[in-house]
């Protein structure tokens, strides 16, 4: 099942978690958010120890094909966003996929 977790709820566990108030809460992840953003803006790099790294990455224009019509469209030079997960997060992630598949194989049982 698939989530998407909205900034909404990232201030309801900071209430929950760090026991600010809602208004706080919702602040303080506002602030967070924008703070990343801006560094992502200027090009710095945004690493958070333990979960991973973003970054943006500078990409050649080149020429492109539509899969529909065949024909060739040049794509213009942009710049992207790029995330690199932590060790740590990689681990945890696999960690809970090696569990909901043990589980779905039990269920099959």
């Amino acid at each position: 099942m698939t989530r998407t977790v909205t900034r909404a709820q990232l201030s309801e566990s900071v209430y929950q978690e760090v026991g600010l108030s809602r208004n706080e809460s919702a602040d303080l992840v506002e602030s967070v958010l924008k703070e990343v953003s801006d560094c992502l803006a200027n090009g710095e790099t945004v690493k958070l120890s333990s979960f991973g790294s973003f970054s943006v990455r500078q990409k050649g224009g080149r020429m492109g094909r539509n899969p529909k019509t065949e024909e060739e469209v040049p794509i213009k030079p942009r710049r992207v966003l790029v995330f690199r997960p932590s060790h740590v997060l990689k681990e945890r992630i696999n960690k809970a996929m090696s569990a909901l598949r043990a589980q779905a194989g039990e269920a099959a049982d």
